[in-house]
């Protein structure tokens, strides 16, 4: 949710939100008073909201909120302390940027991952449209062969979704790491997955449609990160 009470700000500041893949809008407002209203019914995860309005300031509105996840955007620098007592992600100084609003949506998911550490979901953009993927039916995720930006994800009932625009540091992020570990450079995989393990390879208990269990290569780079985790 978007909250600014000028019109061209508002403008600007839902283009940049449009920009970053992890950003859906579910509604901008120019108003404090009518955001507050529709507030009550509407589903929601974060709202960005501007500090200096008539009727009620981004502070009130945020207090408001009862620990909602809030980035404050602002031109001016002394309202930092209050923001920060409330508890806020971040606080953004205009003219915001697009780099500087994508670090505060970071540490938002951050948080709410932490937060909420056993939603047992992942939202993500796919060629289909946003798609909720329950961690126990995601199996391993490649990087897609007609374009490197894209990734694979094979899951537990044999379909494959293509994920749009995301590194695999961004699904690291993203995934438990007591779930989930990267094993080389095109591929991760889901630790229920793993049926045996040797120096540099691994059997799933995946099938394949030749009737072989799946075998991916463990590579160097990942190995120790891999073994570590096993031996959580």
């Amino acid at each position: 949710m978007i909250l600014d009470d000028e019109l061209p700000g508002l403008t600007y500041l839902k283009m940049l939100c449009e920009q970053i893949p992890e950003i859906e809008i579910i509604k901008s407002f120019n108003s404090s008073i009518l955001f507050l209203k529709e507030a009550q019914e509407l589903e929601f995860d974060l709202c960005i909201i501007d500090i200096e309005m008539p009727e009620i300031n981004g502070l009130q509105v945020a207090a408001a909120l009862k620990g909602k996840p809030v980035i404050f955007t602002t031109g001016y620098k002394e309202h930092a302390a209050e923001a920060f007592d409330l508890d806020a992600i971040d606080y953004v100084r205009k003219p915001v940027t697009r780099e500087r609003l994508q670090l505060s949506v970071e540490k938002a998911i951050k948080r709410m991952i932490t937060e909420n550490p056993a939603k047992g979901w992942i939202q993500l953009n796919t060629d289909k449209g946003k798609s909720i993927i329950f961690y126990d039916q995601l199996s391993i995720i490649r990087t897609s062969e007609t374009d490197s930006r894209d990734k694979d994800a094979m899951l537990q009932n044999n379909s494959t979704l293509r994920l749009k625009n995301i590194s695999f540091a961004r699904l690291i992020e993203l995934l438990p790491i007591e779930q989930f570990c990267r094993v080389n450079k095109k591929e991760l995989i889901a630790f229920r997955c793993i049926r045996f393990f040797s120096h540099d390879s691994i059997t799933t208990n995946l099938i394949q449609s030749d009737g072989k269990p799946l075998v991916v290569f463990l590579s160097d780079i990942y190995r120790k990160d891999f073994l570590r985790f096993i031996a959580l």
